[in-house]
């Protein structure tokens, strides 16, 4: 495989081709990781935040980059996560099982996903994001789920579709 050839380095993302290939690659972290929490009342967590590339709100799991500040820079798949549901959303987990990697999108980006599961929450602070986020936290029940996310599809916003993996996974739980 030849070594990719950069038409584009910025500040976050570099714009590649390798063998004709173009691709995005974040140049600040080691990857992302995204949580799939859930409250012992059977209650998903998931956030809302408007994302410049498409122009709108979006419904997602909470989720952020791995080692993208210097003294996050070696942190565990799991430290990240647990900064990052705090975070955003303002809760904190006892516990934590990695479910999977995955590309974030195998045609355009060279970011993986590590994808976590966090139970036993409980919430501590307000979440929110950082000072550059505007995040909205939402809990809603597992069993409303469905509706509730076809509702924000009416209202215009966009669904990010790993929430339906979520979904899954935990309804694989204890099966």
């Amino acid at each position: 495989m030849n070594k990719p050839y950069c038409h584009y380095r910025g500040k976050f993302l570099s714009l590649l081709e390798r063998d004709t290939w173009e691709y995005a690659e974040r140049i600040n972290s080691q990857g992302v990781v995204v949580i799939v929490a859930t409250t012992d009342e059977q209650d998903i967590i998931l956030v809302e935040q408007f994302r410049m590339p498409v122009n709108t709100s979006v419904i997602e799991l909470p989720a952020g980059l791995m080692g993208d500040i210097a003294e996050f820079r070696d942190e565990s798949v799991f430290a990240a996560a647990s900064r990052e549901l705090h975070e955003e959303t303002g809760f904190e987990a006892d516990h934590w099982n990695h479910i999977m990697e995955c590309p974030a999108s195998a045609g355009m980006s060279s970011e993986i996903l590590s994808i976590v599961r966090a139970t036993g929450l409980v919430r501590t602070g307000e979440g929110g994001g950082d000072s550059s986020e505007n995040i909205h936290v939402h809990i809603i029940a597992l069993n409303k789920v469905d509706q509730w996310l076809e509702r924000q599809i009416s209202k215009g916003k966009l669904l990010d579709p790993k929430i339906y993996s979520a979904l899954h996974w935990i309804s694989q739980e204890g099966h």
